[in-house]
């Protein structure tokens, strides 16, 4: 791609700079850090989802001084940890161990620990809350102060257990395939180049990082036809997963001597989906499959459509676009997506005047050709 130089470049570029920042401070006010973290929940784990990032005060951070967008605030944020060192690999994360704060089966209606709705918009009036407009310190106070009395305190502690599996059970009766543990490194799609055909894990990472309304919406398509038939939520949860490190003094020894470093919020969607497989004698059984998704935060309908398209990978049929993992792969990327949109503002000048003159010699040859019959 050629580019030519435009003179006063620099000054035209730090004039912009320079604008953008007005724009965000001309009315004289400016959210804080803290404000957005506090606030904007559902932004921030949409945010660090899609960075591969676990920080809510830096993806408050990336989203302020984004203005609000999410493909900058995630482009920031990726930028950021690509400076970071790998210090330390955590140790295999058990989602058994959650603390969940939510929980929910769309397949049973009784299920071992009961279903836990928790904090979730599922259940509330898509109808504006003028009442926010309103809203003061005071309010938020005595409001809170009125919640937390002792028993939803209480209702906290319960809920904060570590539940059964919905799945186990399907599996101890054999409805459902066993999942046996796999001690294979996984691939890391941030240090080595996609290849195909992709590995699960690469096929698990990219999905988890790819953009939100992406993935919905090919998870939207296999539903409505391409691919899959209707699938049904297993299980639902949003909760806090402990993170571990091997210790340096014990490498390689039991989990008591590893160093627990914290914990990190997510949601996982296990998606129970019919199968009909062919048997040998020509007769056709029903099985049930699964497919698995697992984000940073409570980011549901992402981890949702994540299970569905995970599933639907394993088709493998590259003549439906949802079972080809090189057109969903390469095309759910933020990032990627958004960088190639994007740059088509920047300077073009010699490819389209190359185009233009293409273009004029093409009318010129077909006038003399006009003119000569």
């Amino acid at each position: 791609m050629g580019y030519v130089a435009v003179k006063g470049g620099t000054q035209a570029i730090e004039e912009s700079l320079q604008r953008i920042q007005f724009e965000r401070l001309k009315n004289g006010k400016f959210l804080d850090v803290d404000t957005i973290e506090a606030g904007m929940r559902g932004l921030i784990d949409q945010v660090m989802s899609e960075s591969s990032f676990y920080s809510e005060q830096l993806a408050a951070l990336a989203i302020k001084q984004a203005e609000g967008s999410p493909e900058e605030a995630v482009f920031l944020l990726r930028a950021y940890r690509s400076t970071l060192p790998r210090k330390h690999y955590s140790k295999l994360v058990k989602p058994e161990e959650m603390r969940v704060e939510r929980r929910i089966s769309a397949s049973f209606k009784d299920i071992p620990g009961g279903q836990i709705l928790g904090a979730s918009t599922d259940y509330s009036h898509r109808m504006l809350d003028f009442g926010l407009l309103e809203e003061t310190e005071d309010r938020v106070s005595s409001w809170l102060q009125a919640y937390l009395g002792v028993e939803h305190t209480q209702a906290a502690e319960a809920v904060e257990d570590r539940l059964p599996k919905v799945l186990d059970y399907l599996r101890k009766e054999g409805l459902i395939t066993d999942c046996p543990l796999d001690n294979t490194e996984p691939d890391d799609v941030t240090r080595t180049s996609l290849t195909f055909p992709a590995s699960r894990s690469e096929k698990l990472q990219i999905l988890t990082r790819g953009q939100t309304g992406a993935v919905t919406s090919l998870a939207y398509a296999v539903i409505r036809g391409y691919g899959m038939i209707h699938p049904t939520v297993g299980e639902l949860r949003v909760g806090q997963l402990p993170i571990y490190v091997e210790s340096p003094l014990h490498p390689n020894e039991e989990d008591d001597e590893a160093y627990f470093i914290g914990e990190i919020k997510v949601s996982e969607v296990e998606m129970l989906v019919p199968a009909t497989v062919k048997k040998q004698n020509g007769a056709r059984e029903l099985k049930l499959d699964f497919g698995y998704g697992l984000c940073f935060g409570q980011n549901e309908t992402k981890a949702i459509a994540m299970s569905i398209l995970d599933k639907s990978l394993e088709g493998g049929n590259k003549s439906v676009p949802t079972q080809n993992e090189e057109f969903v792969l390469y095309h759910i990327d933020s990032v990627e997506s958004t960088g190639f949109i994007s740059h088509l503002k920047m300077p073009h000048y010699v490819t389209f005047q190359s185009k233009l003159n293409d273009v004029r010699k093409t009318r010129q040859n077909q006038s003399v050709e006009s003119e000569e019959g």
